[in-house]
């Protein structure tokens, strides 16, 4: 019978140019990530045009969040049971499918059964790229290099959704802001088809443990409607206790159910490695920090400054692109230094410019504060390599997939609580306001220092470069 390392070994040797691989991954990865932010300035258009109200556009956002957030757990482990290259292209159909729904939609409620589905192609091609980066790079540094540039076009994506999003707005209109998915979504799968290897599934021992994916898409998808709707219904609601408490009843139920499983959905041990844990919530604070930071700047520009949509994307694009030449040259200082210390100078440099906005008035020009954003952008993207590959490291090969499901969730869970939490802080008045801001910029950037430290203590042991397993 043949062996789950002799498929390893096989299968690994096949792969034919890596970097086309990655080209692929990265592309589909941007395509989801992208979708969480370049539809924010479409918003208006959309909404007058449909005869939709505030809430609805809420919701234009948040149901697919909600969908690409919940579903995490689920997608990294039926793709490590069935097949990381299979749920790939599985998420690509699903994505653009639901992005032509949303495209052509007549009418908010099709819009809105549109962005869920398209939520749903994310939450399965996600989890899977990263195991499908792991098999394709056999070398380390190559490896570090290759998570590098994944981070990077996840970062990206973020920082210019705003700018990508006006343009369309402006040229085509705002239904090509959906459309414009389905023939990228196309050609990266057409790639994928012929560049990806087969991943190694991993061997089942049990049946598929759909109780714990039933659980945990309760708790993450209460959790981020809590946070969501917080500033709503407001924190203290019935509505918002409930969901909470509903999160924490799933989440203990899941944490108690996995223990018992065969074959679980995730290795609870997992969470007695320290660097597992503090990777996680490195990647949920460094996500907390950047999209309030690329939010709540853009909203400071168009509200306090009465910039354009496009401008305002503009104004901070020294964050995108600072955050993209950073990620690159992480993976290859993780290759060579290993995690700790990029992940560490990372975390404080992005804690430290975020803390350096606090001199912002609301007649600060671009020219006077342009450094700031861009060290806050290459200090976040410096770190973010190290901790994905940190969390991916972690398990072995077979598992990666459930490793990066719940490395993507704490990301995710970091982007809904960067827009909650620094949101009610930012609108603490009757609107946007400079003191607001202060305080938004106040916590995250206290987050950042804070985790920085817990790094640098946490992870002493990993001082030497990565030794992922094989």
């Amino acid at each position: 019978m043949t062996t789950l390392a002799t498929r390893v070994r096989t299968e690994t040797a096949t792969v034919g140019n890596p970097w086309i691989t990655l080209a692929a991954i990265a592309g589909g990865q941007f395509l989801a990530v992208l979708s969480t932010t370049v539809i924010s300035v479409a918003l208006p258009t959309m909404t007058r045009d449909l005869h939709a109200g505030a809430t609805a556009a809420e919701w234009i956002v948040n149901a697919y969040v909600l969908v690409f957030a919940s579903l995490l757990m689920l997608g990294g482990g039926l793709g490590d049971r069935y097949g990381r290259k299979g749920m790939f292209l599985s998420g690509l159909v699903i994505f653009a499918v639901g992005a032509l729904i949303a495209g052509i939609a007549p009418s908010i409620p099709i819009l809105l059964a549109g962005r869920v589905i398209q939520g749903i192609g994310p939450a399965l091609l996600v989890p899977s790229s990263l195991a499908i980066i792991r098999n394709t790079f056999a070398d380390e540094k190559q490896r570090a290099t290759a998570i590098g540039l994944w981070s990077t076009s996840s970062g990206l994506a973020l920082a210019i959704g705003p700018v990508v999003g006006g343009v369309i707005v402006n040229g085509p209109g705002w239904r090509w802001v959906l459309l414009i998915n389905v023939p990228l979504a196309a050609l990266f799968c057409v790639v994928a088809t012929i560049a990806v290897p087969r991943v190694p599934r991993t061997p089942a021992r049990d049946r598929f443990d759909w109780q714990g994916a039933a659980l945990t898409i309760t708790a993450v998808a209460s959790l981020a409607f809590g946070l969501i709707e917080a500033q709503h219904y407001g924190w203290t609601s019935g509505w918002i206790l409930g969901a909470f408490a509903l999160a924490a009843a799933a989440l203990a139920g899941f944490a108690g159910w996995e223990r018992r499983h065969g074959d679980p959905l995730v290795d609870i041990t997992l969470f007695r490695h320290p660097s597992f844990v503090v990777a996680n919530v490195a990647g949920m604070v460094a996500f907390f920090s950047f999209v309030g930071l690329v939010v709540y700047l853009s909203a400071y520009f168009q509200q306090l400054q009465g910039h354009s949509p496009i401008r305002a994307g503009f104004d901070v694009c020294a964050i995108g692109i600072a955050f993209a030449c950073a990620a690159p040259i992480s993976g290859r200082l993780v290759g060579r230094f290993g995690a700790r210390p990029p992940m560490v100078a990372g975390l404080t440099l992005g804690g430290l410019a975020v803390l350096g906005l606090l001199t912002l008035q609301r007649d600060t020009g671009l020219g006077s504060i342009w450094w700031l954003l861009a060290l806050g952008g290459f200090g976040i993207g410096l770190c973010l390599t190290p901790m994905t590959a940190t969390a991916v490291a972690a398990v072995e090969h077979h598992y990666a997939g459930m490793a990066s499901s719940v490395h993507n969730a704490m990301r995710q869970l970091g982007q809904v609580l960067g827009v909650a939490v620094l949101g009610a802080l930012a609108y603490s008045g009757p609107a946007l306001g400079i003191s607001g801001l202060h305080h938004a910029f106040l916590v995250a950037g206290c987050s950042l220092l804070v985790m920085a430290v817990v790094a640098l203590v946490a992870l002493r042991g990993d001082d030497s470069p990565a030794r992922t397993p094989s």
